[in-house]
């Protein structure tokens, strides 16, 4: 029988509206192939997805429906499959700059993906400056579960410029069961999980009448009061259908600077990046960052089982964690001490997974973690929260697309309902890459935000110049990739 949705998938495909699409996208830039001779094309991205597809079949599935909803939808194969459909080629105006290619991010990011097919697109666009190209995806957070599908742009990607031999892909697919077969299967089931299945009727049957428990009206109540008693706050919007996005990409070693004098891990420096930034924005506005002001973020972290060293499956290995950014705090060092109390929370568990284990993970590719946790954060984000910040440590080498080398990937990590403003970040070949991606109404300033971003590096680093050879003072600026590359 084919593969039914979680509850949890449910809750993504309910939660899901114009204003709040939910898929997870990765903006990566290439330069050409390494040998001259070679050529990525759109046929070189379609032949190269046709190769490696076989490696995350449900990418060549479609949801279907229960009749009559008695339990939760399946994952069947798509007989009408067509790569072309969801391999698409896009080109700037040559020489295209940055600024146009976030744009054009921005407009396919607030497209909801086709519900008929397979929940998936992926983008190749042309025209950058330097000959150079980039890959835009997006994945629906229903389809990529650490466990059985990662994400496609994990198995795209190669460790050298030899593109890795892949076997001979003989897929077929299966017809999809008739209604008899779909009952036939909810019994089946039941007999074997009857709670499991209750569940997922509940939440069949709550999504077609817009039903929710006494318990989750209360909830809700509770938490808007709470959020409206916690702070007026420009971070909590009426989500519109439409995004805007940007980028700033910074030095690895700049960040390592800051954590082997004042301590920490270089997440919790990256944190109070992001608390620093929030602060100095917050001020353009006019907005008051008195002495207690925080801002509540949800920050997914990777844990491991009690007797595993490094995880091999992470589906079930992501848990949210709450960080309050002490964005009151007006000492850059005091804010990440304050941030690196807070995590050494999950690290005195011992159950958090070292950035060296994730990325020994065979195959790794940052764009399944960020998937898994933006899954995450979408289960367990509330009212009272204020930004999804994920960060995941990516490889210190180059990755290369049929022989092309990626220069950056970006996250795009999607909205939660209600929120202004999401952040992804990736490090990668000592690079710290931030994908800023929010409300195109609620923030029109997003620019200015990413300036911030820059700018609260450099406070950071200040602090330690006293202790710096001569050599590194004369260190460049982090630089912000919402201009022209």
């Amino acid at each position: 029988m084919p593969d039914r949705l979680s509850s949890l998938d449910l809750t993504f495909l309910k939660a899901e509206s114009p204003a709040t699409p939910m898929h997870v996208g990765t903006v990566d830039i290439f330069e050409p192939p390494v040998h001259s001779d070679d050529e990525f094309d759109y046929e070189s991205l379609v032949a190269l997805i046709r190769d490696r597809i076989a490696f995350v079949p449900r990418y060549r599935q479609r949801v279907q429906q229960v009749p009559g909803r008695f339990a939760g939808p399946v994952w069947v194969d798509d007989e009408e499959f067509d790569i072309t459909f969801h391999v698409r080629r896009s080109a700037l105006p040559r020489p295209g700059t940055h600024a146009q290619l976030l744009e054009l991010v921005a407009r396919i990011m607030s497209r909801r993906l086709d519900r008929a097919r397979p929940l998936w697109e992926m983008y190749l666009v042309e025209g950058l400056q330097g000959d150079r190209f980039a890959i835009i995806s997006k994945s629906h957070q229903a389809l990529v579960d650490g466990n059985s599908t990662v994400d496609i742009g994990q198995v795209v990607l190669d460790s050298t410029a030899q593109p890795r031999e892949t076997p001979t892909d003989t897929w077929q697919p299966d017809h999809p069961p008739s209604a008899l077969e779909l009952l036939a299967g909810v019994f089946a089931d039941a007999t074997r999980h009857p709670t499991a299945v209750l569940e997922l009727a509940r939440a069949e049957m709550a999504s077609l009448t817009g039903s929710t428990s006494v318990r989750e009206v209360i909830g809700d109540v509770v938490g808007s009061l709470v959020a409206q008693r916690h702070h007026e706050s420009s971070l909590h919007v009426k989500t519109s259908g439409q995004r805007r996005f940007t980028t700033v990409q910074t030095d690895l070693e700049d960040y390592r600077a800051v954590r082997a004098l004042h301590g920490g891990t270089v997440n919790d420096v990256v944190l109070a990046v992001v608390a620093g930034a929030f602060r100095a924005w917050m001020m353009t506005r006019g907005e008051g960052v008195g002495p207690t002001r925080s801002v509540r973020a949800v920050v997914p972290v990777s844990i491991r089982d009690d007797e595993d060293e490094e995880p091999t499956s992470l589906g079930s290995r992501v848990i949210a964690s709450t960080v309050n950014l002490p964005v009151g705090e007006n000492s850059p060092v005091m804010r990440l001490h304050q941030i690196s109390y807070q995590t050494k929370v999950h690290k005195d568990t011992g159950r958090a997974v070292s950035a060296r284990s994730l990325v020994g993970i065979a195959g790794f590719a940052p764009t399944t973690l960020h998937a898994l946790a933006a899954r995450v954060a979408t289960a367990t984000v509330r009212p009272i929260d204020d930004v999804v910040i994920t960060n995941v440590p990516g490889p210190q080498f180059p990755l290369y697309a049929q022989g092309a080398p990626m220069l950056a990937s970006y996250p795009v990590v999607p909205l939660m309902p209600g929120q202004g403003l999401s952040v992804g970040v990736t490090s990668y070949d000592g690079k710290v890459s931030f994908g800023l991606n929010a409300d195109r109404t609620a923030m029109p300033d997003l620019a200015v935000f990413a300036q911030c971003v820059t700018d609260a590096l450099d406070e950071l680093l200040d602090t330690t110049r006293g202790s710096r050879n001569r050599a590194t003072r004369g260190r460049k600026k982090p630089r912000s990739t919402k201009k022209a590359d």
